[in-house]
This record gives C-alpha cells, structure tokens and sequence, in this order.
C-alpha cells in the first residue's frame, strides 16, 4: 500500500472514530442531565456517574487517546457491578442494564478502530479485559435469561409453594361428558372437561383438524362455542349466530342478525346461551339465545336457525326498554346470558368514562320461551323489580355488569360480578347504592332478583377495577367438611373464597389502610381496601425505582423520572391533579379470562397481567380546551373508538376529565420489568402456589411497535382464559404472540404449542365427537391488545388413526 492509500486508511478510521466518539458524548451528556434529576428527585446516582464517565471517554476518543477506551471499559465494569447490586440475578433485569453499553463498547476492540488512536497498547489491554469480561457477563445474564429465571416477587408467594408433583394422577370416579353446554361448561364456570383422550403423553402429537372462516362479521371474535349434540354454536363478532358439524367443521346453518356495524362501536359477542323447555317438542323446543352489541335479546332455533317467533316480538326483546335515552354505543351486551329456573339473565356493558348519568346498569331475567321480563335489579330501586312506569327509568349511572354470571341452581341463584359506577376515576358524586356494589360479586335470587348478598373487592373504586371475571364456583374445604365456595378474580390482582350462600370469606380477608393522599378536591377515599390473604395475589410487587426497564440506558432513565415525579404510594394510589400510578393497571390482575378449576385434581389455573397505569385527572376547563366530550352517535363508525374511549375519558358532569395510558417508554416499551403476563396454578385445598411462569413470547412485540421475532418467553399482555381437562392439560392461547398452548396442568410444563392464524383472546374450549376430542379456539384478534385481527375457528385434534 502506498503513503496516500495508508494515509486515507488512517483518516478514516479517524473519522469513523470521532463519529463514534460524537455519538457517545451526545449519550453521555443526556445520562449526565437526567442523571442530575433523577437524583434531585431522591433517585439513583448511578445515571449521573456513567453519564460522566461516558462524556469523559468520548472527550479523550475525540483526541484519539486509548485511555478514552479505558475509561469505557471501566465504566462498563462498574455499570456491571451496579447493576448486580440493584438488581440481583434477575436475567431480564440485568440484559438492558448491561447489554446495550456492553455492544457499544464492543467497538473499542476492533483492531482496525485501535489502530486510529495515538498511541497503541498504552490502556487497551485492561480496556480489552473489561469490555470483553462485561460481554462475557452480559451473555451470562442473557443466557439465564433464556432459562426463565425463577425470581418469585411477592405477593404471589405470600401463602408458599407446595413440591412440584412429578405426574398428574386421574381419580377414578371422573365422570364422562362429551359436550360443552354452557360458556364455562358448568354452570358454576370451572371450564374443567372431565375429557382424558389428550393426556401429557400425546398432546405433542395434536394438528390442526379443522378451520372454519367466519367472515368479514366474525372480525375481532372473543367467542367460546357451545357443543351440544351433533352441533358446534358460536356467534360472530356482531352477533350473527352459526351452528357448524362439531367433527368436520363445516357450516349447518347461520342466522343473519341484523347488526349495522356503523352503531356498534365495540364488536364483541364471547358467547351464546342454550335452553331446551323440559318436554316441549317441534319448533324452539331447544333454543340459541344470544345478547347483542346494539342491546337486543334474540332467540333461535337450534335445529335450523329460524327466529322463535314466540320469545318478545318475533324473536327478539329490545333491551332498551325501561333505559330511556340510549346512544348507540352506550349499552350493548358482550357476554353470554345466563339461563337460571327458566331465565335469561343479562346485565350489559356501559360505555367507561364518558359522562355522569349514562344509563343504568340494571340486570334482567327475561322468560326463556316468552322474552317476557321476569325481573329486573336496579340499584336504585331495589324494591321495584319490574320495568319502570311511562315517564321513569332505570335508575342512571347504576354499576353494571358487563362479564359473565354463573347459577348454583340448588341454591337457587344467580352470581352477578359488577363493574364500577360511571365515570370511572372520579367518584364524589356517587350515591350510597353506587358504592354498595360498585366493583362487587353479587348473589341474587334467580326467581325474583332480590339481592342475597354481596361481597365488595375495590371500595369506592376510582381505578376502574371493574369485577369482568366470571364467579367460579367450587366445593371448598373447612374444618367443617366441604363447603360450596365461590371463586372471584378480580383486576385488583386478588384472589377471594366465598362461601356461596352467604357469601362470607372462607378464606382470610384483611382490610388495610389506604393511601390517601394526592385525591382531587372534592373527592373522598375508602380508609380502607380488602386483601385477600389466604390465597396468592396476583397484583404484582409494590414497585420500586429498581424496577423500571427499557432497552437501552436512555429510555430507562426516562422511566426511572416518570416513576419519581409520579405519587405512588402502593395499591390504591387514588388519582389527583398530578400524575400517579396505578399498579395493576385497570386491564388487571384478572381480566375477563377468569380462572379455570381443574374440579378431579383441585387446581385453579389463573393467568393474570402485571403492567403500571399512568393516571392523571384534568380540570374541566382544561379538558373543556383540549375538545374532550363524550362521542356521539356519529363517532360509533370510528373503529379506533374503543382506544379513544380508554386514553382520554372526558367523565363530563364532573370536575374532571382523565389521561390514562400503560406505563410505556418513548419506545413503547413497558417501563417495569418482565413479565408482563402470567400463568399460574395454585392448590384450591392449600390455597399454596404450585407454580407460576411467564405467559408468551417477545416475537410480536418490540420497540416502536415493531415485532421483534424473538422466541424469548418474556410474558405478555393476555386477554381470554384457560381450558382444563381430565386428561391433566391446560389449553390457553389468550397473548399477543398468536399462539395456542398446552401445558401439565399439575407441573407447568409446556407441552405443545401451535401459531394461530390471528391473534386469539378468546377461551378455548373441548369436546369429543366422531370418536376424537377436539380443542376449538376462536382466533379473531384485537386491535385494542395490538393482536392482528382475523375470522377463524381453529380446531386441533390427534391425527385419524
């Protein structure tokens, strides 16, 4: 090489050198200045220290000296000695603390960049050992990562673990039953099937059997299909109900509902309900009935799909009668009904946030042949059980009940989980009934409606901690012998045992003190909130400073401010006019999804969510300029509505509108640690843990809202529930990762999984027919959980023999 080609050489590296060395200063200064507030703000001094460090190493790089090497390397080992100390060994602690610095310094070991510093092999030798012993390191901590670190936050252990039982014995008395007739297979919602055909040894060995596309109307679909008979019952996401052959999935007949998609801003239906009239024979003698999302009631056939002309007005019963003005999109039904002695009971969603008086949260039994109403609950007015006078409604503004009920026919009632009386984040004008049986289970008589008791789980709920899980109901033991019990999950994160008749706790409840400071002005605050004690929560740790992640030093010191210039003063931190934290946020704890009760080994699986809200009220002339308002019958088309309405819920008719948000970086990256999901079981005799791991994987998400296609198990956000069986399985899809799994019900270990082709968060379900046990999940996605949407039922199954 001649003089002028070696000199061009030098000068690039030099340039290369001094890129790099801009590069690092610019990170460097902005650790140092936010280093420098976060310690104003009573945080860590170790942001400050390396950002220093960083702005001294990218000065000395400037003036190609190789001690400006030294000081990264020394830097990087010290980042790794404070991360060890703050974080222990928690593999996904560790990985964004120490390997972004640790692949930026990597560069300083290249021999082509060394070769542009002044002076050679002065400091790069310990720089070299420092930088590559922080690689060697950070590729540990990645690889334990990888393993699934088994780092047990409290309060999940509160009530201990129990020895992992090496195999998953059967009684022997398990019954046989090769249907699913109810939402959650029972009547008391355990979504346990007796069925022992799939078992541990060949779940490995399940393919797809069948798909069946719903269509354009099956879009966003969170259904769990009946199996009654030869037949499979499901209903499309607005509500059009379909029967298909259980064994070949293929269309028998399909009922067209009528829905406008324009006035249905939410399009969810999770289920339908069956009803055969006890001796009745020909047309309807067995019926599908299902509530819809423009609030009506329908009925059908289940042999051939035709209206029963004998339920209301020929076939359907308007669900908006008694509420009086109803805007599209205000009330509408998600659920399956309930059937109890001959009724249909429907409560009904209600729109979050949007204004005080929005109509009533009233739950109704309707005659199951006639449509005819046979009983209403309204709050308000609780001796008036009947539709309300011309002139009146019912009472506005009541707590509703938007999850699914359950029905112990022998005591004659219907378990009713309620919401949280609207608007959600403000509560001073709530009346004495509102906060009664706001956020409650409730049990009433299923013949007359008359409340027989209710257990409260949030008190004066200002975080919407709605109740949307289905009760689940149990025998539990006492020192008394078996007790019929009752199972709530709640968002709350906690996990409640109810004795079913009189619905006192079985299981230690504690009240404790709650924060109370920071509320709004005007507002008031419970004392206190229940804790449920005798069984593991899943509300997640109280967080700490320590806790908060990102993907590189920059976006977790942003989550590290955002933490200390927020209130956080554990569970309940009650919103104010400055920012707070909610933690579970309100999409749980327990959602939707429930527990699942393995009812033969007497194991409750729980998957549950662990991710921080950000919540902060505005004053109405604030929200009033930012053109906050409820939306109108217009905005119902809109199909990011739904997003609109949990971001910025305007709670007009009070002081206050809100802004609320998951606790997420600038890179839309979680600020707390993983997991963000859970899958967990616990021993229903002991109420002790039997395990508990992260739920799905990083492939479908990343920084940006890109995927970042990574198998890593880091636990994701999930919506849906759990399927158990008598063969010893866990089926749950329910993540964002569109994936369908099997697990040991007794272990935890993964046994199968299968992707789907969209995005699953709806309950699996299993029957048998044809001689073979099928496991049938709705894959609809969901654009509010960032799932891609589609409109298929997949069904898997073990291969023809």
């Amino acid at each position: 090489m001649n003089d002028k080609s070696q000199t061009a050489h030098v000068s690039g590296r030099i340039a290369v050198l001094r890129f790099y060395a801009a590069a690092l200063l610019i990170i460097g200064v902005a650790l140092s200045v936010g280093g420098g507030e976060l310690i104003s703000l009573g945080g860590s001094f170790y942001y400050l220290a390396a950002g220093l460090a960083l702005s001294a190493a990218a000065i000395l790089l400037w003036l190609r000296r190789s001690a400006g090497a030294a000081v990264y390397g020394w830097m990087l080992l010290g980042t790794l000695v404070w991360a060890l100390w703050e974080s222990g060994h928690d593999g996904w602690s560790l990985a964004p603390r120490l390997v972004p610095l640790t692949l930026v310094g990597a560069v300083l070991v290249i021999p082509w960049i060394r070769l542009a510093f002044r002076e050679t092999g002065i400091a790069l030798p310990g720089t070299r050992m420092a930088v590559l012993t922080a690689i060697g390191i950070a590729l540990g901590a990645g690889l334990h990562t990888l393993a699934g670190p088994a780092r047990a936050p409290d309060p999940l252990y509160q009530t201990g673990m129990l020895p992992l039982p090496s195999a998953a014995a059967l009684p022997a008395d398990i019954p046989d039953a090769s249907d699913w007739e109810q939402y959650g297979n029972d009547p008391g919602g355990t979504r346990f099937s007796p069925l022992t055909q799939l078992t541990p040894a060949n779940a490995v060995q399940l393919a797809p059997a069948w798909t069946f596309r719903v269509g354009a109307r099956g879009e966003e679909m969170e259904v769990t299909p009946l199996k009654i008979g030869r037949m499979l019952y499901l209903c499309s996401s607005l509500n059009d109900v379909i029967a298909l052959d259980a064994a070949s999935g293929k269309e028998v007949w399909r009922f067209d509902s009528g829905i406008d998609k324009r006035h249905a801003p939410s399009a969810h239906c999770r289920g339908v309900a069956y009803y055969r009239s006890a001796g009745a024979t020909g047309a309807c003698a067995a019926r599908i009935i299902t509530a819809t999302v423009d609030a009506r009631l329908l009925a059908v056939d289940a042999e051939d799909g035709a209206p029963c002309r004998d339920f209301g007005a020929n076939g359907q019963v308007d669900l908006t009668a008694g509420m009086g003005d109803v805007v599209p999109g205000y009330y509408y039904v998600t659920s399956a009904p309930a059937v109890a002695r001959g009724n249909v009971v429907v409560g009904g969603w209600v729109a979050d946030g949007q204004y005080w008086g929005e109509p009533s949260g009233v739950i109704r039994a309707f005659d199951a042949v006639t449509g005819k109403l046979a009983w209403a609950w309204d709050m308000g007015r609780p001796d008036r059980h009947g539709e309300p006078p011309p002139g009146e409604t019912y009472t506005r503004a009541t707590p509703n009940s938007w999850g699914p009920m359950s029905v112990d026919e022998k005591l004659g009632l219907v378990f009713v989980p309620t919401g949280n009386a609207t608007p959600d984040f403000f509560g001073a004008q709530r009346r004495s009934f509102d906060d009664q049986y706001s956020s409650s289970v409730a049990a009433l008589d299923a013949a007359t409606g008359e409340v027989r008791w209710s257990f409260q789980t949030a008190h004066h709920d200002l975080w919407d901690y709605d109740v949307p899980a289905q009760p689940t109901l149990v025998d539990f033991p006492t020192a008394g012998g078996l007790v019929p019990a009752l199972l709530q999950a709640t968002k709350r994160g906690e996990l409640f045992v109810l004795d079913r008749a009189t619905g006192v706790p079985l299981t230690p409840v504690h009240e404790r003190p709650a924060p109370q400071r920071g509320a709004a002005p005007g507002e008031r605050l419970a004392a206190t909130q229940p804790y449920s004690d005798g069984m593991p929560s899943f509300r997640g740790a109280d967080l700490v400073e320590a806790d908060m992640w990102g993907v590189t030093p920059l976006d977790q010191l942003w989550c590290r401010l955002r933490f200390r210039e927020a209130r956080y003063d554990g569970p309940a931190t009650p919103p104010g006019l400055t920012s707070s934290l909610q933690m579970p946020g309100d999409a749980g704890g327990s959602e939707w999804g429930g527990v699942a009760v393995d009812t033969a080994r007497r194991i409750v699986v729980v998957n549950s969510n662990n991710l921080p809200f950000y919540v902060r009220l505005i004053p109405r002339a604030a929200a009033d300029k930012l053109g906050l308002k409820p939306f109108a019958a217009a905005d119902v088309a809109d199909p990011n509505l739904e997003v609109r309405i949990a971001a910025q819920p305007p709670q007009k008719g009070t002081p206050f509108a809100v802004f609320t948000k998951p606790f997420i970086s600038p890179l839309y990256v979680p600020c707390t640690r993983p997991p963000f999901g859970r899958l967990s079981a616990v021993d229903l005799d002991s109420g002790k843990l039997l395990w508990s791991q992260p739920l799905g994987t990083a492939q479908n998400v990343g920084p940006l809202g890109m995927k970042s296609h990574l198998p890593f198990v880091i636990g994701t956000i999930n919506f849906g529930g759990a399927v158990v069986t008598g063969g010893g399985l866990t089926f749950i899809a329910a993540t964002t990762d569109e994936h369908l799994r099997a697990f040991e019900t007794v272990t935890g270990r993964l046994l199968w999984e299968a992707p789907l082709p969209a995005g699953s968060h709806a309950t699996p379900m299993t029957y048998m027919a044809g001689g073979r046990q099928f496991v049938t999940v709705a894959a609809g996605g969901n654009r509010f959980a960032g799932s891609p949407v589609g409109d298929y039922i997949v069904a898997y199954a073990l291969p023809n023999p």
